[in-house]
């Protein structure tokens, strides 16, 4: 399951943004190890939203997932990778003061042997890309796009 660097919480505050690096493969396609998001905290979440939240039974333990659906008591939040596990189809519905915020951006880091002028330039053009919620929630966009 994607867990989240510590480093997302301290110093948190009442900011409105933060960042936070992924661990764990739950989010491939969409996310992958050492992706780093941009989250707005407090934001409204809408089905198909990637969502940072606290995990319902470690609590000190953020993970990142994909709201699904809004149901009594709180949120459907499934992984992208179906085989990662570690989403509500294990701890069921996320109550909504556990859902912390949204992504809204995804930055990959440059890999270390992305030293050629051509690997920099692909780098570049692909590093950033904005958090679209799914049209269909519990898939990726990223599917979505490579399906087309």
């Amino acid at each position: 399951m994607p867990e989240l660097s510590q480093e997302t919480e301290r110093g948190r505050g009442a900011a409105l943004f933060g960042l936070a690096e992924v661990t764990g493969p739950s989010m491939v396609p969409t996310l992958y190890q050492g992706d780093r998001l941009l989250v707005r905290y407090g934001a409204r979440v809408r089905a198909g939203d990637v969502v940072v939240l606290r995990h319902p039974f470690q609590q000190d333990l953020l993970v990142v997932k994909r709201a699904v659906e809004p149901r009594e008591g709180g949120w459907w939040v499934l992984g992208d990778n179906a085989y990662a596990g570690g989403d509500s189809t294990d701890y069921g519905t996320v109550p909504q003061e556990l859902i912390l915020g949204r992504a809204l951006l995804r930055w990959r880091p440059r890999r270390a042997d992305q030293r050629s002028p051509l690997a920099l330039v692909c780098w570049a053009v692909s590093a950033a890309r904005p958090m679209l919620p799914s049209d269909r929630p519990g898939r990726s966009a990223s599917r979505r796009l490579r399906a087309r």
